[in-house]
């Protein structure tokens, strides 16, 4: 029963892929050349792996290929941003078409039934093979998406010779803290700068550990020769500064930015000066 079940497969192997690339593209779950070229060779590989062993064992050896496939296909298919669906209907499309040629072409209903149950059970354990797979490209792009973010949210300014400025924007935690360390620490010894200001304002709340994390770049700056000053306390923030006893002795903090800079100016005994145009 098994090698009937193989010999229709491999006998009408055009027809299965005709089949299944016409429901790939009713159902939307193909790309172009390329995703027909793919599914060609998925096809060849599945009835490649099958005998009389490996049609009874969906993790046999024989399918190593055909998965190593699978699982390039699904990755790419979750970074170029298809959806769980359109990646799930990739492989259940293909069991369709191929019970589909069976069926017509085995008569006998326990043969058919045995043949539909040995090939379900292979076609489904890929299916969860590429769910697994599109997940962990979903993921590389989340990563990925995430680094680029962290990267934009902490530029840092040079706003005047001598003076950084780092504005914030977000929740700072553990991993994020550590970028804005290595960016503020970076431009200082590229700029030569010995005052940096963090700008707090797009901070939505400061929490114990929020503090913690500014003290530690406030200490790492320091340790570089520089001065830290901390600005965008608004009343709130402060309010909760004080709630939650969390030492600020010793840093210099300011309301704005604007503040937090004509500090940084007389520190450096700078003064800037309205000068009148004569027209």
């Amino acid at each position: 029963m098994a090698n009937q079940s193989i010999t229709i497969l491999k006998t009408k192997k055009k027809e299965v892929l005709k089949l299944w690339t016409s429901t790939l593209s009713s159902v939307g779950a193909a790309d172009g050349l390329t995703e027909e070229n793919e599914s060609e060779e998925v096809v060849a590989l599945l009835i490649e792996a099958l005998n009389d062993k490996s049609i009874a064992d969906p993790n046999a050896q024989e399918f190593e290929k055909i998965n190593d496939l699978l699982i390039g296909i699904s990755i790419s298919r979750g970074k170029r941003g298809f959806s769980p669906r359109e990646n799930a209907n990739y492989i259940l499309s293909l069991k369709e078409s191929i019970l589909k040629v069976l069926s017509t072409e085995i008569k006998d209903a326990s043969a058919l039934y045995e043949s539909n149950t040995q090939l379900s059970s292979i076609l489904d354990n890929m299916a969860i093979l590429t769910f697994e797979s599109y997940m962990k490209g979903r993921e590389d792009v989340i990563m990925r998406q995430t680094d680029e973010i962290s990267e934009i949210s902490t530029p840092v300014i040079r706003v005047w010779d001598g003076i950084v400025a780092l504005p914030i924007i977000g929740t700072l935690d553990s991993s994020r803290t550590q970028i804005v360390m290595e960016n503020l620490l970076q431009q200082i010894v590229e700029t030569e700068s010995s005052i940096a200001i963090l700008d707090i304002s797009g901070v939505p709340a400061v929490d114990s550990l929020v503090a913690q994390h500014l003290i530690k770049t406030v200490s790492a700056t320091r340790l570089m020769g520089a001065e830290c000053i901390i600005s965008g306390i608004r009343p709130e923030i402060a309010q909760t500064v004080v709630h939650l006893g969390i030492d600020l002795t010793g840093i210099i903090t300011k309301a704005s930015l604007a503040s937090a800079l004509q500090t940084a100016f007389d520190m450096l005994r700078l003064t800037v000066v309205k000068r009148k145009v004569t027209v």
